[in-house]
Order: C-alpha cells, then sequence, then structure tokens
C-alpha cells in the first residue's frame, strides 16, 4: 500500500477530501460495475462520520447520514446524475462483539454486488471477514480541530 496522508484542518476540509476522493473512484470506475470498500479508522470524534457524509453529498444522498452505531448498518440510494446508480453502505461496528453479526446482516450479498460503495468505521471489530482490496483511512487527532488522515 502506498503510504499518504492529508492534513485536515475543520470538518469542512475533511467533506471535501471525502468528496474529492469518491469523485475520482467514480470517474476511474463509470466504464465498469464494481464495489468499493472504505474502512475508517479512528477514535471517537475523529473524523469517520464527516467523511462518509461527504461521500454521500457527493452521490446526491439527500438523507441525513450520522453514524449508525446503534443501527450497525444503513444503507442510501443515490441520486445524483453519475453514470450510475450506487448503493451507499455505512457501517459502524463499534458495538460488534463478532463478525458474524455482520455477516448474518447480509455482509457476503452487499461485499458481491453491484455498484455498491461500503464505509466501515471501527472495522477492527470485524478484520478477518475483510477483503484485502479495500482503502484503509486512518484519522488522528493533531489538535481539538486538525486532523491527519493516513491512507
Amino acid at each position: 500500500m502506498i503510504k499518504n496522508q492529508i492534513i485536515s484542518k475543520d470538518f469542512k476540509q475533511t467533506k471535501e477530501f471525502a468528496k474529492d476522493l469518491v469523485g475520482q473512484w467514480l470517474e476511474i470506475n463509470k466504464a465498469k460495475s464494481s464495489n468499493w470498500l472504505v474502512c475508517l479508522y479512528g477514535d471517537l470524534g475523529g473524523g469517520k462520520t464527516i467523511f462518509a457524509k461527504g461521500i454521500a453529498e457527493e452521490l446526491g444522498i439527500k438523507e441525513i447520514v450520522n453514524s449508525p452505531t446503534f443501527l450497525i448498518i444503513k444503507k442510501y440510494l443515490s441520486s445524483k446524475k453519475i453514470n450510475k446508480k450506487y448503493t451507499l453502505y455505512h457501517f459502524d461496528c463499534y458495538r460488534i462483539s463478532d463478525s458474524q453479526e455482520i455477516l448474518d446482516l447480509g455482509w457476503e450479498d452487499i461485499i458481491s454486488g453491484e455498484n455498491n460503495i461500503i464505509i466501515i468505521e471501527w472495522p477492527e471489530k470485524i478484520e478477518n471477514i475483510l477483503p484485502k482490496k479495500r482503502l484503509n483511512l486512518k484519522f488522528e487527532f493533531i489538535d481539538e480541530n486538525v486532523r491527519r488522515i493516513n491512507f
């Protein structure tokens, strides 16, 4: 994996980074059906959900995107005029004690489906079922507002 990082000075920059990243992915994959798995590592309040909101905004999702901590998973349909329709799956595994819980929610169908963008907060809880092909982002506090995002 190529190591790289950005410094985000506030939540707006984190959202813009997410929008740029998904925009690049959509452009690269416009001619084929594929899934994109993004794993977000970091402490509480580190910017993971803000990043997910940026992805959702770029996909034209109008619903409020918040952390699905108690629901574990939320599903959103893209509405923006892109080359095809995408489904955004947002997982929060913070309360997961066993990866079987994710498997029971239809993980195999989601990961093998077409045109799914899958964001996972707290992926370390289900590391044993995650495919190797994924983007890992680690959010680190520099101070109250500034974050380092390693990818």
